[in-house]
């Protein structure tokens, strides 16, 4: 116990490194780092341990509880020790009470709706997110009879106004994808707070962040009070680009739910997945995204003083309309302002398809001719990449969606790596001048 207490004194930044350095889930106490699980399925020494192994599986809650002890592998999807290694450490992260990978961010949305909802349920969904996300909820869940209401998340009447007794559930990212609007997580928790009064734990409505964008280094919506966090692992805690993979983070009572969920419907995280974010992508993550956003903040005031630029929405700006809130809710484990690593800029211009020429051309030229930013649709990565939402990302909507839910057609989302602040200000200035 003495212990216990003494690796919770350390910081959470060196967490992210050392994790716990020794884990029921794999004594690798004699390693430097965990070594590579390789192995789809395992040994079973009789067929008594082969039937403890498949009671002990997913029963860590109620009367039956599992002793701190090394666990019985038995088959990869039900669990190996990179992954469930990776998930203490991305639960310390998070800072919740525990984590279950997935083998993509996608799956992990899923996988929440899942153990969540049921037919005749209903989420209320803010009017703007990741355009996978939006095909999810609009042409999928329908099928099962769960409806989406969509809604501004910050008109707090319009959302009142939306939940109705079969809401099980809000959902919403922030920063949004692409726009970097924020949305206040402690307004949201409060809503949920007053609406759950009246209701019964069978029919609680939960509140779901997606974290992506600010990745836990600059917010932790669980600490604010928010019930569930998913994340993509393949963006920011990865951050090299290398692996796929997704995380839900919340209260214990769901760790179970969420292993049977992966267990029966796949999308399970692969060892070789899950090893490189243990080993290089969570330990470094406080260094990177660090330097990161103070590139980003360069990068983002550079883009503010150009007269070819419309708007530029970055969170560390004085400009930012939200600026307040970025300051109260996006911070790092020691308290500081965190504003991320992602920008979102529009073209000048008075007509739309004038600024979408414009950004057309814009990135087009990039990704001919610049050398520290690449044309390229994921996030969080250690290069600099550029895409065009209305045309990639988000087109999942129609170009009329777009335009109702806050996606200009001549917008573009800058993602900041690790690249010198003037390398990539050139290159962007070199894109300017061709237009």
């Amino acid at each position: 116990m003495k212990n216990k207490k003494r690796k919770h004194s350390y910081s959470a930044e060196t967490r992210l490194i050392y994790g716990r350095s020794q884990t029921p889930k794999w004594d690798y106490s004699h390693h430097l780092v965990p070594p590579l699980s390789s192995s789809s399925t395992f040994r079973m020494s009789t067929t008594k341990r082969g039937a403890k192994g498949f009671i002990e599986f997913a029963h860590h809650a109620g009367e039956f509880i599992v002793p701190s002890k090394a666990p019985i592998y038995i088959y990869d999807r039900l669990g190996e020790p990179n992954k469930d290694i990776l998930e203490e450490n991305l639960a310390v992260a998070e800072q919740g009470e525990c984590a279950v990978t997935f083998a993509t961010g996608m799956a992990a949305v899923s996988a929440v709706c899942g153990i969540l909802l049921g037919s005749e349920s209903e989420i209320v969904a803010h009017k703007m997110l990741y355009g996978c996300t939006f095909s999810l909820f609009k042409n999928w869940l329908p099928r099962y009879r769960v409806r989406v209401r969509w809604v501004d998340f910050n008109d707090v009447q319009a959302l009142g106004k939306a939940i109705t007794p079969h809401t099980r559930l809000l959902y919403f990212e922030t920063p949004v994808n692409p726009t970097m609007e924020l949305i206040d997580i402690r307004r949201v928790v409060e809503i949920a707070k007053r609406h759950n009064i009246h209701r019964s734990a069978s029919h609680k409505i939960y509140t779901v962040v997606d974290n992506t964008f600010a990745t836990p280094f600059c917010q932790r919506p669980l600490e604010i009070g928010i019930d569930f966090v998913v994340e993509s692992l393949t963006k920011g805690l990865c951050g090299f680009g290398t692996d796929m993979g997704g995380v839900i983070v919340g209260p214990s009572w769901s760790y179970d739910q969420l292993l049977l969920y992966r267990k029966d419907f796949g999308g399970v995280l692969g060892s070789k997945s899950a090893w490189p974010i243990l080993v290089y992508g969570l330990p470094s993550l406080a260094v990177r995204i660090r330097q990161q956003m103070q590139t980003a903040q360069r990068v983002s005031e550079f883009l503010q003083n150009d007269k070819r630029i419309g708007a530029v929405s970055y969170p560390g700006l004085d400009s930012f309309p939200q600026r307040s809130l970025a300051r109260s809710q996006m911070k790092s484990y020691d308290g500081s302002f965190s504003p991320g690593t992602l920008i979102y800029f529009t073209m000048a211009g008075q007509s739309s398809p004038k600024r979408k020429c414009k950004a057309d051309n814009l990135v087009n030229f990039i990704a001919k001719n610049s050398y520290t930013v690449t044309l390229a649709v994921s996030l969080g990565n250690i290069r600099t990449l550029i895409e065009h939402p209305a045309s990639m990302t988000h087109s999942s909507m129609t170009p009329e969606e777009q335009l109702k839910r806050g996606i200009d057609p001549g917008g573009i989302r800058l993602s900041v790596g690790l690249e010198k602040a003037d390398d990539i200000i050139k290159d962007l200035q070199q894109a300017l001048r061709h237009l």
